[in-house]
């Protein structure tokens, strides 16, 4: 059973705004090549970090207007939530060491 969860305009604020926990956010689409390789690695990370940290997804595709708010003009990008606020993101495929250098410091 996967730890991730799907993020669409309808529960953002109560997912991310108000998550008591970082939330770190994959802005992805079916049709990325970059993003089904760090698909994985986003679910590994979500495994290991249950409980400390939220891991979502955004379908860019199916919450365009969600990827706008973000800026989003590239995917796959990475965005990290704490205490309501973007404290870090990540433009383009990544090793799991580089994803998990954006939060590891606030957990």
């Amino acid at each position: 059973m996967s730890n991730e969860i799907t993020i669409t305009g309808g529960n953002f604020e109560s997912e991310v705004l108000q998550s008591s926990m970082p939330v770190l956010i994959d802005f992805w689409a079916s049709w990325c090549v970059p993003c089904k390789m760090i698909s994985p690695l986003i679910g590994e990370l979500a495994e290991e970090y249950a409980g400390r940290l939220k891991v979502g997804k955004v379908n860019v595709d199916e919450e365009n207007e969600l990827a706008g708010q973000h800026g989003i003009v590239s995917i796959p990008t990475i965005v990290l939530y704490k205490d309501g606020a973007i404290v870090g993101h990540k433009v383009g495929g990544a090793p799991k060491h580089e994803i998990e250098a954006l939060f590891k410091d606030l957990l």
